[in-house]
């Protein structure tokens, strides 16, 4: 008897997380970091429409998305009594489901409450405390079969959210993206950069006749500039003063990092510092992206000069 081939189950490979808990105890904030972190979020969605959700989203092809997150409150009794139903489903499918339980103090939740000045959906007219303790006897089930269990009572919305990067993607450097793009000053400073580096003082291959038509991504220009005397210690200190920053950031639940390199007109000097520059930063672990500013509108035939004007116009207007 020939081996029966395992055929695939439909969805497999997609994940699915069910954020749940208490209320007051940072459903949102959660939602907002796995949104950060690549996830698509759907709020306040009833568990009988998560399979017809992955249905659809797994058949539009598209493999770029292939994590939902679902948030999942007690508006509803009903939203739980079909649950285990669903979770089963999903297991059929193929779906890797996970549950995160966020929680915190009953003295924390009435304090969060009380300050928002807004009534705990199970309150009904009855004292706080009691919406609360109704809320904890409904959730104890889905509590104990939670994959991902956290306690905010004593967490700022910053610390919430590194836990949960710690939690689901660890704690390094990687947890942040760096993005790195080269620019010409003659065009204008960028006004959403984290970071800007000036590479001026280096020698300019632009006045050097065989490496004038040429840019930064082209070897014999990328060897002329860092080569020249200071580059590599210049990249050796920034790229060590990026590092400090981001870990920094990293307990400020800040996860985005833009990094701006100019030169003279941003095609030679910036363009070879800011690849060079990723290397050493991919080295230490962080994901890394890579742009030139003015080579990418020369490249679609727009004028660096226009382009700039009308980005400052637009500014202004706003």
């Amino acid at each position: 008897m020939s081996d029966r081939v395992k055929q695939p189950k439909p969805a497999e490979g997609f994940e699915v997380m069910l954020i749940t808990g208490m209320s007051g105890a940072g459903r949102s904030q959660a939602a907002h970091s796995l949104e950060d972190m690549g996830w698509y979020v759907v709020d306040n969605m009833p568990p009988k429409l998560l399979v017809p959700m992955v249905d659809m989203m797994t058949a539009s092809g598209q493999e770029s998305v292939h994590r939902l997150a679902a948030v999942i409150d007690v508006r509803s009794r009903d939203y739980f009594t079909d649950l285990s139903a669903v979770l089963g489903h999903l297991d059929d499918l193929g779906v890797r489901t996970r549950i995160l339980f966020l929680d915190a103090s009953d003295a924390e939740l009435i304090r969060r409450f009380e300050k928002v000045r807004r009534p705990h959906p199970l309150q009904q007219g009855a004292r706080l405390i009691d919406g609360i303790l109704a809320e904890r006897e409904l959730l104890a089930n889905l509590k104990e079969r939670a994959d991902f269990h956290i306690d905010t009572s004593d967490l700022s919305i910053h610390q919430l959210s590194t836990k949960l990067y710690d939690s689901m993607m660890g704690s390094a450097p990687s947890t942040v993206s760096v993005h790195i793009f080269s620019f010409g000053f003659k065009y204008g400073i960028p006004i959403d950069a984290d970071f800007v580096a000036d590479v001026r003082f280096l020698p300019n291959p632009y006045w050097v006749p065989d490496l004038r038509e040429m840019n930064g991504h082209d070897a014999p220009v990328a060897d002329y500039v860092l080569a020249s005397d200071g580059a590599q210690e210049f990249l050796d200190t920034y790229a060590k003063a990026i590092e400090i920053a981001i870990q920094g950031y990293v307990q400020e639940d800040k996860h985005f990092v833009t990094i701006a390199i100019g030169c003279t007109g941003g095609q030679h000097r910036s363009v070879a510092m800011s690849e060079a520059l990723a290397e050493r930063l991919r080295k230490q672990g962080l994901n890394v992206t890579v742009s030139a500013r003015e080579l990418d509108k020369l490249e679609q035939g727009i004028d660096p000069a226009i382009a700039a004007a009308a980005e400052q116009e637009h500014v202004a207007e706003k």
